[in-house]
């Protein structure tokens, strides 16, 4: 379904005519993951944005990692303001995934250098006094989403990428800290790292059962995500 959107920018157009002028799209990776931080970004682009849209700019779950890293390059050098934010693994422990996102995604916008008069926003709501306009399926609908989707993932798989050195038994590079199979199994042999979130039931159940003296098996496969063994992102993520 998502595949037959077609991400432009009508939404901040329409936004442009009723006098909006500094419009942030905003977006999260990483919500699903059962490792490392949740990244947003916020990205004001300017009106004229042919380029992107030529360029193949959608949802970052759509796009090959060269050709992410490709527009992530061409968002920051056209974008009039970029901030991307984390919120680690503690935290979403502490007040939730939800709330951790919402968290995240304040923090980006409150990052910009240039203060927005409208935000868009992939299928949420922040606590910014700032107009907003909630996009359902804004990543694949809405320029500046996509690019701020793209952003945070870039971002985000960079992040996995330096922790897989740090911690290389999980295969975080090659999964970005979702739930593949691979890094369930991990976690059952070496058990969780300070980073994984302990509050997601994969990693929960592999701590209790390390604790305990039970095996992996196929009845333990829960995943909280609809990943494949790259770590591509859920729909919604």
């Amino acid at each position: 379904m998502l595949k037959q959107l077609v991400c432009s920018d009508a939404p901040e157009q329409a936004l442009r005519h009723r006098g909006f002028l500094r419009i942030a799209g905003v977006d999260e990776v990483g919500r699903g993951a059962l490792f490392g931080p949740v990244v947003a970004a916020a990205v004001i682009l300017p009106e004229r944005v042919d380029v992107l849209a030529d360029a193949g700019l959608k949802d970052s779950k759509q796009l090959a990692r060269e050709e992410r890293e490709s527009l992530d390059a061409m968002v920051r050098a056209m974008a009039i303001a970029v901030a991307v934010a984390e919120i680690d693994a503690a935290t979403i422990d502490r007040v939730n995934i939800y709330q951790a996102t919402r968290m995240a995604m304040l923090m980006a916008v409150e990052g910009l250098a240039i203060a927005p008069d409208h935000l868009l926003i992939d299928a949420m709501r922040v606590d910014h006094p700032c107009s907003q306009t909630k996009l359902i399926y804004g990543d694949a609908l809405s320029l500046s989403i996509a690019a701020a989707s793209v952003v945070a993932k870039v971002h985000r798989d960079a992040l996995m990428r330096e922790m897989d050195l740090v911690h290389p038994m999980y295969g975080l590079a090659s999964h970005k800290g979702y739930g593949t199979s691979k890094h369930r199994r991990a976690l059952w042999e070496f058990g969780p790292a300070p980073q994984h979130r302990r509050s997601f039931a994969p990693v929960r159940v592999a701590e209790e059962g390390r604790s305990t003296g039970l095996l992996f098996d196929g009845l333990n496969d829960v995943d909280l995500n609809d990943v494949d063994e790259n770590g591509e992102e859920a729909e919604w993520d």
